[in-house]
């Protein structure tokens, strides 16, 4: 195991840029929502055949961490951010130049796989941050990134609506060569903290889940409110475009903008997290989503409700990752960005889970069936954060 470096302490402008950095790259793997009728159009193929596409950017995304994100404990971190941003710029132009539907569907899981950078800027900025403020720090680039997500379908639909959908890809491929030069600059150089072999990796993520009981809690109930978060997100157009609204896409994609509103309360929780406790801001963040779906179900015929439940739902969304995060990052410097992986595909497992099954339950049982579904992933959640009791941090010399 490698004695970690003075690798440089963060400022405010350093925080910003990787906010803005995070929200800039997550945004990759969303652009294609709003455009997937223009390019069916586009390829002369079936909603069907390029749905299948915007799928495999998502799968990518999970392969990308599942197989990246832990080379960050043995590799220097700003030469592997830098590599895969202009990888990822290299993807997106790959979707820009793509002339039928077989090229775009790999392009789009490129896309997915090269864009996992905030997912190492997030435990580089735990790494960097005084203890003291580390839930303030996370809280402010989860902010950058959660903005990203809900701003990316307003973004890809004005410019694909006016300038067709290929010009979003050629502007997102020159924001990440864009992103590369600067990051180059403002990060400090991060030595690799820990000598393990890559082939070892995954054998010691395994080891981690076993021995972190905070790791389990924090995975299981991050997957849950995420399953929530996207089972909202997916049905709302359905919602929408029927009585009483009979809107369109462009309406569900605005309601992102709502959203923010929650996303930029959301550093209060990471504040509240370094004061008190995670697991205390993590408990409020569940009853915030569980009073975000009982508007949801009663008021969601009305725009009014559906505005509120919105910024309740992404501020306690956010809050529990932000002090999810916290705690998982406290674990171990060694072995952060194995911990992060762990917990962050977990995540993604629960949301891909939500965005299917809240699908369903729009189909079969409309608008309350997806309110039902978003309260008993929260009734889960609570059951796991009872069930699990706090445990003092273990012994890390035979986890990494």
């Amino acid at each position: 195991m490698l004695q970690q470096t003075n690798i440089g302490k963060l400022n405010k402008m350093l925080v910003m840029i990787m906010a803005v950095a995070s929200g800039v790259t997550v945004a990759n793997l969303y652009y294609i929502q709003p455009l997937l009728a223009k390019i069916a159009s586009s390829f002369q193929v079936t909603q069907v055949s390029v749905g299948f596409a915007a799928m495999l950017t998502q799968a990518g995304y999970a392969l990308g961490m599942l197989f990246l994100l832990p080379l960050a404990d043995i590799r220097e971190k700003r030469r592997l951010i830098i590599t895969l941003l202009l990888c990822s710029a290299c993807s997106l132009m790959l979707m820009f130049f793509s002339f039928n539907i077989t090229l775009l569907a790999l392009a789009s899981f490129a896309v997915g796989f090269t864009s996992v950078v905030p997912q190492l800027i997030v435990p580089l900025a735990a790494q960097l941050a005084d203890p003291k403020e580390r839930g303030r720090i996370i809280g402010t680039v989860m902010s950058g990134l959660l903005i990203g997500i809900l701003i990316s379908r307003t973004f890809s639909g004005f410019v694909g609506e006016y300038w067709g959908w290929k010009m979003v890809y050629l502007m997102a491929a020159l924001l990440m060569l864009a992103l590369a030069a600067l990051l180059s600059k403002a990060l400090p150089y991060c030595p690799p903290i820990s000598q393990i072999k890559y082939t070892e990796l995954s054998k010691s993520m395994v080891h981690l889940t076993k021995t972190l009981p905070v790791l389990r809690e924090a995975s299981l109930n991050g997957a849950m409110m995420f399953a929530a978060f996207s089972a909202f997100w997916t049905s709302l157009v359905f919602l929408l475009e029927g009585p009483p609204y009979h809107l369109g896409t462009n309406a569900a994609g605005l309601f992102g903008l709502v959203g923010v509103v929650g996303a930029l309360a959301a550093p209060v929780a990471g504040r509240i997290a370094d004061k008190r406790s995670p697991r205390f801001t993590i408990g409020i963040s569940m009853m915030i989503v569980i009073l975000a779906y009982i508007i949801f179900w009663a008021f969601g015929y009305q725009l009014w409700g559906l505005v509120i439940g919105v910024i309740l739902l992404d501020l306690g969304v956010q809050s529990c990752q932000i002090s999810n995060q916290a705690r998982v990052h406290a674990l171990s410097d060694e072995a952060r960005n194995r911990i992060n992986t762990v917990f962050m595909v977990s995540y993604f497992v629960g949301g891909a889970l939500g965005s299917l099954l809240g699908s369903y339950s729009y189909a079969h049982f409309q608008w309350a069936g997806v309110c039902i579904f978003g309260l008993l992933t929260q009734l889960m959640a609570i059951s796991i954060h009872i069930s699990y009791k706090k445990k003092s941090k273990p012994n890390f010399s035979q986890a990494n």
